[in-house]
Parts: C-alpha cells; structure tokens; sequence
C-alpha cells in the first residue's frame, strides 16, 4: 500500500467531529490548528454544519474533494461503510480510533459463554472494516489506536491531548497506544519525526510501517513496540530496508508467547521459545533490543544521531566521569553488558596526567574529579586525548544537569557541555554523553549534544547498553531477505504429525546428514542378523510416532554385544506394541560430547538451534538460536559462543573436539528442515568427538492436512 498521502496529507477530514469535551474527533481538530496544520480540515457530521471554525459536511460524498487523510472517530458498527465509502472515492488512508473490534474478540475468550456475543459483533466489525481496507488498497491505522503524528508535516490525526513538539529524526511505531502517548509527553531531548500507533493492525502491520518509514526523509532512527511478532518474512524484508538505508532500529517485544505444541512436545520449547527467535531476528537485522520503553526511547534516540564511524575497529570503551562511585559503577555495568573497556596506551595516560588534577585516577574509567569542573578547555582536551587513543572506539561522558539551575551554576554546566562538545569535534571517534540518573538529563542540553553528533542518554546503566548498540556490526541486507525468503517457504497446516526415530533418520540420511547407522529389524533374528551386520556392540530401540523420550518407558537397551541378549531385548521392547511401532538396530555410536541440535519453523522465522546437549538441554538452557538458512561457519561460531564451548573446545586439559563437523551437521539439519517442509527436526543428542559427529536419535514433525 502507498502510504504517502496519509503521512503526508494536504487535506482531512475528520469523521464524527463534534465538540463535545472528551472526545477523540473534537481533541484531534484542536491538534490540527495547535500544531499548525497548513492544509485543508473538514469535519463530517450530518448534524452539524460547522465544528471549532472547520466547515462541516454530510458525508464524504460530499467534500470538496476526497482528502488525504480521512480520520474515523465514531462507535464500531459504522466504521467499516466509512472506510468503504473512503476507498471508492479515492481517499489517501484512514486512521481509525474506535475500540470494539478484534481486542474484543480476544479478550473475551477468558469470559466464556457471557462474552460470546461481543466476541462475535467484535470480529464481525473487524473483518468487514478489513475487507473494506483491502479492498480498495486502502491504508488504514488501527483500528484501537491512538493515530498518527506526523511532526515535520504538522498532522496530529491523534486523539489525545499534545503538547508543542518540536520534529526530529526518531519514528515510533507501537502496537501501544499509551507507549506512544507517553513518548510525545517525553522530557529527555527526544525528538520525533513520526509517531504511528497501529492498534489492530486490521490493514497494516508494524512491518509495513517500519518498511515506509525507513525511507521517509530525516527519519534517523525507528523505534518499535509489539505485542505480536507479525509476518516474519515482511519483518525481514522491512529490516533489510533499515540496513540499506541506514536506519537504526530498537526493538521492544511484549510478552514470551508459548512455544508451538511440536516444539513443547520435544526439547526445543523450553531452550527457545518464540521470544527467543524473535530475539535472534532482531540481532541478526543488527537492531538494538530494548528491555523496558525507557530504554527503547533512548536506544533509538542514541541511534537517530548522525555520527562518525568508529576511527580504531575492533577497540574498546572508555568512561570519563569526574565521581570515583560513578567510575565503580560504570566499570560493573560494562562488565555485565560484556562491553570491554579499553586499555589505555601509555602515551596516552601520560598525556591525560597532565591534564587533571594529582587526585585524579588516571585509568579507565577515568574520574577526572570535581576539581576542574567548568574548565571548558581542560575537558575539551581530556575527552580529546582519551579518543585519540588507537585502543578507543568510542567514549561515554558521564553529565548530569539538574533541572533549573540558573546563574553561576548554569554557566559552570555549559562550559562542561561546551568542553564535551569541543573534545568531540576534535577526534574522530565516537562521544556519546549519559547522565547517572534518568532525570539528570535537560531536555534542552540533551538537543544540543544530538545536534552536535553526541547522543545525550538518560541514565547511566541504560547509557552503556546505547554504547553497546552503537558498536554493533550493521545488519547485511542480503542474509535478511535469506531469511524472508526461508520464512516464505515454511510450510504451515492443520494437523501435526510426527514421525518415528526410523523415518526421521531416512529423511536426514537423504539430506546428508550424519545419523548412527542401522536399521529396522523384522523378527529376533533379523535382529541378529543385523547385529553381525553392523558388528560389535548395539543400541535396540523401539520406535514410534509417538514416541519421543524413550528412556521414559524403557524403551531403549545400550550396548548389546551378545545374540542371547538381543534376542531378550527384541522381544522386550517388541512387547511394548506401541501403534506403529517398530524396533531397531543401531551400531553404537563412538562416544562424544553432546550436543542439542533442533530446527523449527513455528516462530516468527525458522531458526536452527544449538545447545548443550543431552540430560543439561533444559536444565543449562544454554543455546544459541540462529535464523535459516544457517551457513555452517555461523553455526560454528554460535557452539564457540555456549556457556558450555569448553567441553567442546578443549577446556581444561580436554582434546579439542571437531566443532567444524558437528557445525556442518547442524546447518545440513536446517537445510533439511526447510527442503522437506518439516516443522520441527530434533536430533538429541549429537555426539562430537576428535573425529566427527553423529546424530544417534532424532525427532521430527511436518503438517498434514487433516
């Protein structure tokens, strides 16, 4: 859908406009003159001829011409021959503010049968608005949310209540209507371009709002709240056009969703649930993610401001405070952030020694003290000798202002701004600001340092966390529109079903991936048979669909080397008479360590997960969740990266075991998953030692129709 006449309308009208105290349509043609929109505002109302000075008319038939913007402010049952009626005649978008849609449909399924009614009118009014939409190719913002502000074009389509903003370079999109609300209340030198609060989502979703917006002028960075994780591919698609643009983005995710049932039958739910995946998507689009809104302002704040690129690859922070408590802390919080701080170069200790007081600790972080405080030039030269240091890749001031100083104190503060400012214009390395606490950050200041190339952050913890997004590796379009394209080809349905352990197997000998070897056993002897067969000693397993943890109902025997024994286990497990069940011989596998290896495609994309393997899969929940398609050198460097690397590597005295192979077996189980329209592949455990690696179990699981 074109969305530019609706983020960029000329005219709107406002369905419902009334004065009425309270109302949406009322406060947003208030917004509309109090922010100085320079086009044309009708009201429609049949009742009313005009509403605040804006000429009223019957319907949007009878306009003077079909607007832009077309905001729908009236009860649920009528807005969807609003949005028909828009569609036919052409108009730009619509934004509809209405509750009593879809969020009544799933909020009543917790009342039962007593909310079965507006469960029902709820989804009817939804479907009917989104056939209307779609329809007629129309953009529609909502329905249940709060509308659109667009600062550099002076459209407030918005309900609530605004204040004088002044435009910048952040967009928000949020399926929050009061995150948003919030954010357009924001003190902390955060500066807008465009706020969309998307609601419903009956037309749009948040990936084509972030995909339009990335290509909007002056949008610096965007800023995204979500309470669902949408369509997976469009997200990928969306993300790779912030990389090409050069767009930031952070990324706030409500919620941990259940894992799908296949997943949750298995290991794989309880290592990697959704929230998981959609975390590893948002890394791997080299996105910030945001643990609070607090912290998703200011990330994408820090992100919209246009700064050099890092002068010394590969080097480390520093941290200038004038506090030693705040040196303390600082050096704490970048340690739990794993955000390496920089060793300084002798020369450049010596230079900053001449610099600061003899009281001064000259280290990193470096306490400068109070003593020079308001000394514009001793600051501009202290920040300017720690960047120059080759070891430095980007600096972090701690600056804090409190809030109406005036006077001598005011002077002294902006000398030391103006001295963090001179030190950052004289060095190619990167300065960001941040102050101890949230409401130690001015507004008016924190737009200076931004207008300046220094990113100003509210709060000292989450100023480090900024510092750790703004040294990421930007995202490699490309590896996302992969991922898009894997997302497309996931196969969805309506039953689950699984396979038994022999299926599975055949399925990943075909696609080339290493499994122990062996086969299903027809009788005792054949049983025999293929222990001469295959030799030495042997697994007997049962195996059926429905069986997934053997070990739960003793259907497993290791290590069987004598014909008597493997008679008595055959006729064991053959008892069990599970439906579809059938035993099998298995060479026993050379010992290793084990590796969790799985594949899915229920969440928001498919992903290849590793992990500790065997009896710690849950308890250690050590895995690394990988987006497919999963070149195998990627996967290698996700097992180098588990808590659990050493077993694997060659930790304490161990031999180093052959991670290439056992990263080779996991790339090949995902193309696996992604060629035979599978759902879910878990092979657990692999086994890895000096000489390779095998799967000697594996669970998987596809849709059917039913």
């Amino acid at each position: 859908m074109d969305l530019r006449r609706l983020l960029h309308p000329r005219t709107v009208a406002v369905v419902g406009a009334t004065d009425r105290d309270g109302s949406y349509a009322g406060q947003t043609l208030l917004n509309l003159e109090a922010a100085g929109f320079p086009g044309q505002v009708w009201g429609v109302n049949p009742g009313r001829e005009e509403v605040y000075g804006r000429p009223c008319f019957p319907s949007l038939s009878d306009l003077p011409a079909a607007p832009d913007a077309v905001v729908v402010a009236i009860p649920a049952p009528g807005v969807a021959a609003v949005i028909e009626q828009a569609g036919a005649l052409g108009c730009g978008g619509a934004v509809v503010f209405g509750a009593g849609f879809g969020e009544v449909a799933a909020g009543a399924d917790a009342l039962g049968d007593v909310a079965g009614a507006a469960r029902s009118v709820g989804a009817d009014h939804e479907r009917a608005l989104r056939d209307a939409a779609l329809r007629h190719d129309l953009p529609v913002c909502g329905p249940n949310g709060n509308g659109i502000v667009a600062l550099h074009e002076r459209a407030a389509l918005w309900g609530d209540a605004l204040r004088p903003l002044e435009a910048g370079r952040v967009a928000l999109v949020s399926q929050s209507g009061n995150l948003a609300v919030n954010a357009l209340t924001a003190r902390r030198g955060l500066r807008l371009h465009t706020v969309v609060s998307f609601g419903n989502a009956v037309a749009l979703d948040a990936a084509e709002w972030v995909r339009h917006l990335a290509g909007e002028e002056r949008v610096g960075s965007i800023a995204l709240y979500l309470e669902a994780e949408g369509n997976g591919a469009r997200l990928c698609e969306a993300l790779a056009r912030c990389a090409e643009e050069g767009i930031g983005v952070a990324v706030l995710k409500a919620g941990s969703s259940a894992a799908g049932s296949a997943a949750a039958a298995a290991h794989t739910g309880a290592v990697a649930g959704d929230q998981r995946v959609f975390r590893a998507l948002v890394e791997e689009a080299g996105a910030a993610w945001a643990a609070d809104p607090h912290e998703l302002l200011e990330l994408a704040k820090a992100l919209a401001v246009p700064r050099p690129r890092q002068a010394h690859g590969g080097g480390g922070l520093a941290v200038l405070t004038c506090s030693g408590g705040d040196s303390a802390l600082a050096a704490d919080e970048a340690e739990r952030l794993e955000l390496p701080l920089a060793e300084l170069e002798a020369r450049t200790l010596r230079r900053v020694a001449g610099l600061v007081p003899a009281a001064a600790t000259v280290a990193n972080p470096l306490d400068y003290t109070a003593l020079i405080w308001g000394e514009e030039d001793a600051l501009r030269d202290i920040v300017a000798a720690v960047a120059d240091d080759p070891r430095v890749a980007q600096v972090v001031v701690v600056y804090d202002q409190p809030a109406g100083i005036e006077g001598a104190p005011e002077r002294s503060w902006t000398a030391v701004r103006e001295g963090i400012l001179a030190g950052a214009a004289a060095t190619g390395t990167p300065v960001m600001v941040a102050s101890t606490l949230p409401e130690l950050l001015d507004d008016d200041a924190a737009a200076r340092f931004a207008a300046a190339g220094v990113p100003a952050v509210a709060g000292l913890r989450t100023g480090l966390a900024c510092a750790a997004a703004l040294g990421r590796p930007a995202a490699d379009p490309a590896r996302l529109r992969e991922i898009a394209a894997a997302a497309r080809r996931a196969v969805s349905g309506a039953a689950l079903r699984f396979f038994a352990e022999h299926q599975a197997k055949d399925l990943l000998r075909r696609a080339g991936v290493p499994v122990a070897e062996g086969r299903v056993v027809d009788g005792e002897d054949d049983a025999v048979a293929a222990l001469a067969e295959l030799g030495g000693n042997v697994a007997v397993k049962l195996a059926a669909p429905s069986l997934r943890h053997k070990s739960d109902v003793g259907a497993l025997v290791l290590d069987v080397r004598a014909e008597n024994d493997l008679r008595a286990a055959h006729r064991r497990l053959a008892a069990l008479a599970l439906d579809g069940g059938a035993v099998i011989v298995e060479r026993m596998a050379e010992p290793g360590e084990e590796l969790f290896v799985a594949a899915r495609t229920d969440a928001v994309v498919p992903c290849l997960v590793v992990g500790a393997g065997g009896v710690w899969t849950e308890l250690l929940a050590d895995a690394a969740v990988i987006p497919l398609p999963a070149a195998s050198d990627r996967v290698e460097d996700a097992i180098r990266g588990l808590r659990a690397a050493p077993l694997f590597t060659g930790g304490r005295g161990r031999p180093p075991l052959d991670v290439g192979a056992a990263a080779r077996l996991a790339a090949a189980a995902g193309e696996a998953l992604l060629d035979t329209g599978l759902e879910l592949l878990e092979l657990n455990p692999v086994l890895v030692n000096e000489r390779g690696a095998v799967a000697v179990d594996a669970v998987a699981a596809g849709r059917r129709r039913a």
